[in-house]
């Protein structure tokens, strides 16, 4: 048979000991330090890796989408604790003080030296959160689809695979029920949307359309300066955190030929016919 995978069990034997709704609704939202999605990006020379010394990081675009759907949330008074936890070095406690801006309550830093773009793959990124849940016990994990780094869009999955936990991906809309027992998610799918209700807990992750995130205050980034940032050491987490891929190359994208005007629909036809695509 298979190996067990490596839930937290006690998660579920809480939820079914406990028969009534969560006292305390806790939302752990993942961020992510990734270049910034309007940088230029380079490849480095031995053409192994991008480039990320001297240029711009931010919080991934899809992660703060889910932070600011996980601060909604609380807004609505459905969920009563926000945390943003965010995998990296150091450096990645900024985009951890950014979610605390935009309403988190308190941060978790998991530190690796490992580059979270491509040395920290999804599958570990996964047993990190997944050793997390089983020590804080949140009802829900709202996640980026993906991140604009490795475009892996494997997390969240994986996430729910090793909790055994209901997931509900590329969501568009997210409604928890009066009980918050379950949620009510719209997720884009190729053939247009689709509506799935899923008890919690569950993983979740946020697409473009779920919603505008907000800009922080000049107060908010002040307070957010006094709020709790946990440091957990990745490797403290007794999870294997190796890599299952190997990078073989990183090149730039082929470089457009230039383009050429024509007169009129008559010469367009011409030139269409002429290049064979006619």
């Amino acid at each position: 048979g298979h190996p067990p995978r490596p839930t937290a069990p006690h998660l579920r034997r809480q939820a079914a000991l406990d028969g009534s709704s969560r006292a305390t609704m806790r939302v752990f939202v993942g961020v992510k330090r990734a270049v910034d999605y309007a940088a230029k990006v380079r490849i480095q020379a031995d053409k192994k890796a991008v480039d990320i010394s001297n240029v711009k990081m931010a919080i991934n675009p899809f992660c703060e989408i889910a932070v600011e759907e996980a601060v909604r949330l609380k807004e609505k008074k459905v969920a009563e604790e926000v945390v943003a936890v965010s995998i990296g070095p150091k450096q990645a406690q900024e985009v951890i003080r950014q979610a605390l801006a935009m309403g988190a309550d308190r941060g978790i830093h998991v530190t690796t030296d490992m580059r979270v773009d491509q040395e920290l793959q999804p599958l570990a990124v996964a047993k990190i959160m997944a050793a997390l849940t089983g020590e804080h016990d949140p009802s829900a994990w709202l996640l980026g689809k993906q991140a604009i780094d490795d475009d892996s869009n494997q997390v969240a999955q994986m996430l729910a695979g090793l909790l055994d936990w209901p997931q509900a991906t590329f969501a568009s809309e997210v409604e928890v029920s009066e009980d918050k027992k379950s949620a009510t998610v719209t997720r884009e799918i190729d053939g247009g949307l689709q509506t799935i209700e899923v008890p919690l807990p569950a993983v979740i992750s946020a697409d473009l359309r779920l919603n505008e995130p907000r800009y922080a205050t000049l107060p908010n980034i002040m307070k957010a300066k006094k709020k709790k940032i946990d440091t957990v050491d990745a490797a403290s987490l007794g999870v294997d955190l190796a890599g299952q891929i190997e990078v073989l190359e990183v090149s730039e994208p082929a470089t457009r030929e230039a383009g050429s005007k024509v007169e009129d629909v008559d010469a367009l036809l011409a030139k269409l016919k002429a290049d064979g695509l006619l």
